[in-house]
């Protein structure tokens, strides 16, 4: 029963006090990190719209920040009786699912998916493993740890190579599709270097892709709705890539859409959702293979939340959804499972 005791004491007599844990790009630009490197964390826009989305609400709002000024709190007695978690941590592939086991050692409740869920997620070959188990549709695939195992791969080309554990495009370029075995070597090199982390190549799908908005959890989790994502003639070629995502206002165009194949991808995103048993709100990536068949390609268990700039708001905005409806349905859906 997570955080039971710390919802019911804080609803006791008083506004229900909500942390916010996030990392700030701003933060990791002024210790060397580079853009790249820090693609994935908050903008402060970002923390605002949250923070006033709370305060709108009725309830406290406390920033608090990355883990490390989670951890002074914690050791200095605060509590609170939820806390919004966006925080994608720095290191290693447990590092979205550190806030959260943090606050499970403090029973404090939170947003989206437990320990457990993140790290299976964000490792996309651990991911892609059981969701095939599940009958789930996703293209073949290897995983290269090194580069003696490169060979190994049997796959036929054309296949796409990317980092395992990466988000937001990190590592994907027009080269992440490779059509022969010298540019397979070629760029599996140079991930396996530049990210210090396994490879994962796949069957390259050539149909539509996808991205599903994902609200709730287990029974109740719900698709919110489809959306294409369609590259325009000057995005970098093949993918929708690191620099097609940070430049997506002029590279990118995005069409809600609910033919038979949304449709389909709407199906499987429900069963790779509940087959995770993941929470409150994500988002995941398809891509169709030559006869229309959606197939899963990741989950994002931690989905950007910029009231702008993020799928997952954008979406919303087209199916009419406004961006306090959302992040009070995540309060909502996680406050629920904290009276459990």
């Amino acid at each position: 029963m997570q955080g039971a005791g710390n919802f019911i004491l804080s609803r006791a007599g008083k506004k229900l006090k909500i942390g916010i844990t996030y990392d700030l790009r701003d933060d990791y630009l002024k210790e060397g990190f580079g853009f790249e490197e820090t693609a994935e964390f908050d903008l402060p826009d970002t923390i605002e719209s949250i923070e006033k989305v709370i305060l709108d609400n009725g309830y406290q709002a406390d920033r608090i920040g990355n883990i490390k000024a989670l951890a002074r709190r914690l050791v200095s007695g605060n509590s609170w009786g939820l806390v919004f978690n966006i925080a994608e941590g720095m290191y290693g592939f447990g590092r979205e699912a550190q806030v959260p086991a943090l606050l499970e050692a403090y029973n404090i409740p939170y947003t989206f998916s437990d320990p457990l869920g993140h790290a299976v997620s964000l490792h996309k070959g651990i991911t892609k493993q059981i969701l095939r188990d599940l009958g789930i549709p996703t293209p073949d695939f290897a995983i290269v740890k090194s580069l003696q195992e490169i060979d190994k791969v049997k796959l036929p080309f054309p296949v796409f190579a990317k980092p395992v554990a990466e988000g937001t495009g990190k590592g994907i370029t027009a080269l992440s599709k490779i059509t022969n075995r010298q540019n397979l070597q070629k760029v599996c090199k140079h991930l396996l270097k530049t990210f210090q982390q396994p490879v994962l190549i796949e069957t390259y799908l050539l149909g539509r892709e996808f991205t599903v908005g994902i609200l709730g959890t287990g029974n109740d989790a719900r698709a919110l709705g489809v959306m294409e994502v369609i590259l325009k003639p000057d995005a970098e070629k093949n993918a929708y890539s690191y620099e097609n995502k940070e430049h997506y206002e002029k590279l990118v165009e995005y069409v809600l859409v609910n033919d038979d194949e949304a449709q389909k991808a709407m199906e499987i995103s429900l069963m790779a959702w509940r087959g995770l048993d993941l929470k409150d709100a994500g988002r995941i990536d398809l891509r169709s293979n030559a006869y229309g068949v959606p197939h899963f390609m990741e989950v994002n268990s931690l989905a950007g939340l910029n009231p702008v700039r993020s799928d997952l708001p954008i979406l919303c905005s087209k199916i009419g959804m406004s961006y306090h409806k959302l992040i009070s349905a995540i309060i909502k859906s996680a406050l629920k499972r904290a009276k459990k």
